[in-house]
């Protein structure tokens, strides 16, 4: 199996990990398959995972 592959495999791992609310395993499955191919959509995916989880809205915990 070449690195690409891998790497699509990583991806949906990190997509079902993601799906069943493991936030952390879907970020480790996204971080290695970019390792692995750094063209992969899981570059994006893991991005955004963070960019959700690191969301905080001021206005909801200041009212």
């Amino acid at each position: 199996m070449d690195s690409r592959q891998r790497a699509h495999e990583l991806y949906m791992q990190g997509n079902a990990h993601r799906r069943q609310q493991r936030w952390a395993d879907a970020v480790n499955a996204y971080e290695q398959a970019a390792a692995l191919d750094p063209a992969s959509p899981a570059v994006t995916a893991r991005q955004m995972l963070i960019d959700i989880l690191e969301y905080r809205c001021n206005d909801y915990y200041n009212p």
